[in-house]
This record gives C-alpha cells, sequence and structure tokens, in this order.
C-alpha cells in the first residue's frame, strides 16, 4: 500500500518517521539535534506532540528548508510558501523580575523521560494577571510556546550558549 501522508510544517516528527522510516536519519543528519529522537520516551512524548515547523525552530532551521529537503526523500513536490516560525527574542515592556510568580527548570523532568506540558500548563492556568512564569529548557520548547500563545499568553524567549533556554510567559 502506498503511504499517502503528505508532509507539512504542521505533521508530527512522529508521524512523518512512523509513515517514512528513511526520515529519521534525514531529520537527524539535517539537525543533529534530533539525534534526541533515538531516545525511545522522548520519540513517544516529544516527537508525538512537536509539529516540523516547531522541530525546524529548535532546530533553528528554515522551516521550508526542512520540509522541502524530506519532501525530496520521500518524492513528494517542494513545498513553495515560506512558514512564520518567528518567537519573541527581544525583552517586552511587561518584562520585570519581580513579576515572576512561579519557575520550572524542565531539564530533570526531560532527563527522567517525563514531558513538562502538563504541568506547564497547570502552572500557567494558576498564573494570575499581569504575573510572568519562568521556564528552563535544555532546548527551545516550541510547542510549549505555540499552546501558550494559543491560550493567549505572551512570551519572552532567552536563548543562551549550548542550546539552554529560557521562556517567561506573561499571564495577559
Amino acid at each position: 500500500m502506498e503511504n499517502t501522508l503528505i508532509i507539512t510544517p504542521k505533521t508530527k516528527v512522529l508521524q512523518a518517521i512512523e509513515a517514512y522510516p528513511q526520515l529519521e536519519k534525514v531529520l537527524i543528519e539535517y539537525v543533529p539535534t534530533f539525534e534526541k529522537l533515538k531516545n525511545p520516551v522522548l520519540r513517544n512524548t516529544v516527537a508525538r506532540i512537536t509539529s516540523l515547523q516547531q522541530a525546524a525552530a529548535v532546530g533553528k532551521v528554515k522551516v521550508e528548508d526542512l520540509i522541502n529537503r524530506l519532501r525530496a526523500e520521500i518524492g513528494q513536490d517542494r513545498l513553495i510558501e515560506a512558514v512564520d516560525t518567528t518567537y519573541q527574542t527581544r525583552q517586552p515592556s511587561w518584562y520585570k523580575e519581580e513579576n515572576i510568580a512561579a519557575s520550572l527548570d524542565a531539564s530533570q523532568m526531560l532527563d527522567a523521560g517525563e514531558h513538562p506540558v502538563s504541568k506547564v500548563m497547570a502552572d500557567l492556568h494558576a498564573l494570575p494577571k499581569g504575573k510572568i512564569y519562568e521556564l528552563k529548557s535544555p532546548f527551545l520548547p516550541a510547542p510549549l510556546i505555540d499552546k501558550a500563545k494559543s491560550l493567549n499568553f505572551e512570551h519572552w524567549v532567552v536563548q543562551e550558549q549550548g542550546g539552554n533556554c529560557t521562556v517567561y510567559f506573561h499571564s495577559k
């Protein structure tokens, strides 16, 4: 049976590599950060909810380049349009250190094979208006940022050397 999954920026990473197993190697070659896909826990958690658009942001590559590379590998036509994957990287006027009401370092959870989405979402729902939530992560948590944006939270991303990232979420 021929596979009919069309690779788009919204395609989930796990969905793509389950439909086309050869794409796992291509992803890892294209962005070495994707080597983490070999960890079964991360593969089953992070890869299940992360879109290729979000993965491109994590890997600091243009989403259209990643999608076109994957599509070429499986014989699909090139994707024409560019996709906006910008995240707020300039300090916003709402940021004031004294307004940080809660903080989480997701590294330990991720190292234990846990995904911090549920904890962060619960914390954000409990965040008082006008307050800030600080999230530290070993990579850009694009799916979390996108989810928080959909819930009307503002964000500010601070990328550090080595790929570590701090994201500040603000409750409007």
